[in-house]
């Protein structure tokens, strides 16, 4: 055995010292330490698995070349991962050999981990333990398969840009995948269903599911416990990324930062990314431009209502999965009647199984014309952002573009805070979204827009007057 080999790292570290920051190099590079030299192959203990596959998901080009520099181009690495609680007689090496000449092999294949008493080195947002890769929970729910989705001219595209994906996750052109459309169409289900068939075709790829939500809640969490760069991790080790609802990360600039890195990062790894939104992403509003064009370097794929036969399919598919024998006429009664979208077709059948069980009717044509009569007379407007602009600015007789214009004239900035007040209290929108909407504010903007117009509504009638004026045009 040769004994050089504190000398070799020496050498090695003088050249790496140069070649990153002095943080990177006291975290990622000081804690090494060379074992020993052996035919040309130079091994290294590193603390812990994760340390590992982070210095050759980082540093790889950066210890290759410098390696070669001193061993010269038939050099190699050797890991040796060490645990707490573990002797170094006990602890076997785990071997990755340093590529040749051919810069597609500089990525290398997943390690297991073999000790199973190795704490996770990178947290788990999801707060489930794990080692071998971090065995996480996908999130996917198992019903929201491609077998239950209906396909239809709304929704034949996405569904089979989606089945590509899946069979060959990362490897089509559809990266991103963008699928929008309004509430209730099936973004989710489509999306769940490409992860659950990746799951089934690629056993060892690691999919993950989350809401906007979610991610959102999970990296506020992680700022205030300093975990940045665990979650920013975490992220960057899962094969197929679904992001719910892309949209609400609107007017978050520092959630947008994050996950622009992770995007990056797992497109440029060959990753797959899929993203569900209510808007095309070129009509996305409070979003990074820079963001917005990587959106667009994949595949957009929009859903629409469903058709009269795609509802009629709908329905009976959802009845014969709940062993159920319903009447041709009453299943085109409720496919002609309930057209919005898919989620209000499912929730008129449930109302009427649940009445007809409940008050035991007979399943017929007439309750479900009782039933569905009274449905569709309630049902009310989904009202958007963009809706309330548009009656806000009818009102006053003015262009929706002047909202969004940097002004203080009187008139355009009470009809933006009448806008602004209207979005808090007939939408779901967050205070950000809303002011990212309206005229580019933060959220602050927005509540002071919302107090200004209640006070408004409490000292001037004539004032009073014309917010109730909107709020009929805005219910009609």
């Amino acid at each position: 055995m040769n004994n050089n080999h504190f000398q070799i790292w020496e050498n090695c570290l003088t050249v790496i010292k140069d070649n990153v920051s002095p943080i990177s190099f006291s975290t990622w590079f000081q804690p090494i330490v060379p074992l020993k030299l052996d035919n040309e192959i130079l091994t290294l203990q590193v603390p812990s698995h994760f340390f590992y596959e982070y210095l050759e998901e980082k540093y790889i080009d950066l210890l290759r070349k410098t390696l070669r520099k001193e061993l010269g181009p038939n050099a190699k690495l050797e890991y040796n991962v060490v645990m707490e609680n573990n002797h170094m007689a006990n602890v076997k090496p785990l071997s990755v050999v340093v590529p040749g000449n051919n810069p597609a092999n500089t990525k290398n294949r997943p390690v297991k981990n073999p000790f199973s008493q190795e704490e996770p080195s990178i947290k788990n947002p999801f707060v489930i333990p794990g080692i071998k890769k971090l065995q996480i929970d996908s999130q996917l729910n198992p019903d929201y398969t491609f077998a239950n989705f209906i396909e239809g001219d709304c929704n034949r595209l996405a569904r089979s840009a989606g089945w590509a994906v899946s069979e060959n996750p990362g490897g089509t052109a559809f990266n991103p995948l963008v699928l929008y459309g309004d509430s209730g169409l099936g973004k989710t289900h489509l999306a769940q269903s490409i992860g659950l068939k990746a799951k089934e075709l690629h056993p060892e790829k690691t999919v993950l599911y989350v809401s906007s939500q979610k991610f959102q809640t999970q990296f506020t969490e992680a700022i205030r416990n300093n975990n940045k760069n665990d979650f920013l991790h975490f992220y960057q080790m899962i094969d197929i990324l679904i992001i719910d609802d892309i949209q609400e990360l609107a007017g978050k600039e520092k959630t947008q930062n994050t996950f622009f890195h992770i995007f990056n990062h797992l497109h440029q790894s060959g990753k797959q990314l899929i993203l569900t939104s209510d808007k095309a992403p070129i009509e996305l509003k409070g979003m990074e431009n820079r963001l917005l064009s990587r959106f667009k370097w994949g595949l957009s794929a929009d859903l629409q209502n469903p058709d009269y036969e795609t509802r009629v399919r709908i329905l009976q598919q959802k009845a014969y999965k709940d062993g159920i024998i319903l009447e041709a006429d009453v299943i085109e009664y409720i496919a002609t009647h309930v057209t919005n979208n898919v989620r209000e077709l499912e929730g008129a059948l449930i109302s009427l199984l649940a009445q007809s069980t409940l008050n035991k009717k007979e399943l017929n044509l007439e309750l479900a014309i009782e039933i569905i009569d009274k449905l569709v007379k309630n049902t009310k407007r989904e009202i958007s952002i963009d809706y309330i602009q548009k009656i806000v600015c009818d009102h006053f007789n003015m262009a929706v573009d002047l909202l969004q214009a940097k002004t203080r004239k009187r008139e355009i900035v009470q009809a933006r805070q009448i806008a602004m007040y209207f979005s808090k209290s007939m939408t779901k929108a967050s205070l950000s979204t809303i002011g990212s909407q309206i005229g580019k504010k933060d959220h602050a903007t927005v509540l002071h827009a919302c107090k200004t117009v209640n006070n408004l509504i409490d000292t001037d009638r004539a004032f009073k007057t014309q917010i109730d004026e909107i709020n009929k045009k805005l219910k009609m």
